[in-house]
């Protein structure tokens, strides 16, 4: 029996030990962008707005026609305002087409009159901790970045897990490692109920 708790203690010090450097980045970016996320005044200030007037070629958007060029519309877009972000939505209206883009800390949005083929686009870009806040909460950042914020919520849970069971192998800590970490839910468990 004591030969099996030796194997558990030291695969659980293993697997706490490498899976904590293995995602310290993760950890270290989310840990980070909860506090810029906790103080948005920081970003005040730091957003760029440009409004943009020009035209396209009508015949891809005119309201007589049956159907809208989208794909011209958003390359022209594209390479004459050098957006970079994912389309986000494409909307066709009886006189107007609405057309966005949305990234980290990004958007532009643009309406086409259908009948002249006159555009407004509004381009917003937001500062380094603006990106960084939309990154934490995965807001317009793709699939592949939501399964990753999948994967680092997996991770913390087995580091915390982990950490939390090598306690149980340290018989002179064990009490006041338990303790401390009652207190520690305990803290916030009162900071919920009182002041939430």
């Amino acid at each position: 029996m004591e030969h099996y708790k030796r194997e558990i203690a030291t695969w659980t010090r293993w697997v706490h030990i490498y899976l904590s450097m293995f995602s310290f980045a993760a950890l270290l970016f989310f840990a980070v962008t909860g506090i810029t996320l906790n103080h948005t005044s920081w970003i005040e200030g730091q957003q760029k707005i440009e409004q943009v007037k020009d035209q396209l070629p009508v015949n891809w958007v005119h309201a007589d026609s049956s159907r809208v060029n989208e794909l011209m519309v958003v390359e022209l877009l594209r390479n004459e305002h050098q957006i970079k972000a994912p389309l986000s939505d494409f909307t066709t209206e009886e006189i107007e087409c609405s057309v966005s883009f949305k990234g980290p800390g990004y958007a532009a949005e643009g309406f086409i009159d259908r009948m002249t083929g006159h555009y407004e686009l509004t381009v917003t870009k937001s500062g380094v901790i603006a990106i960084l806040n939309d990154l934490h909460k995965g807001r317009d950042a793709g699939t592949t970045w939501a399964k990753l914020i999948d994967v680092s919520a997996v991770l913390m849970i087995l580091v915390s897990l982990t950490g939390f069971l090598m306690i149980f192998f340290l018989k002179k800590k064990r009490f006041s490692g338990l303790l401390i970490t009652i207190i520690g839910a305990a803290i916030i468990a009162i900071v919920y109920f009182m002041y939430v």
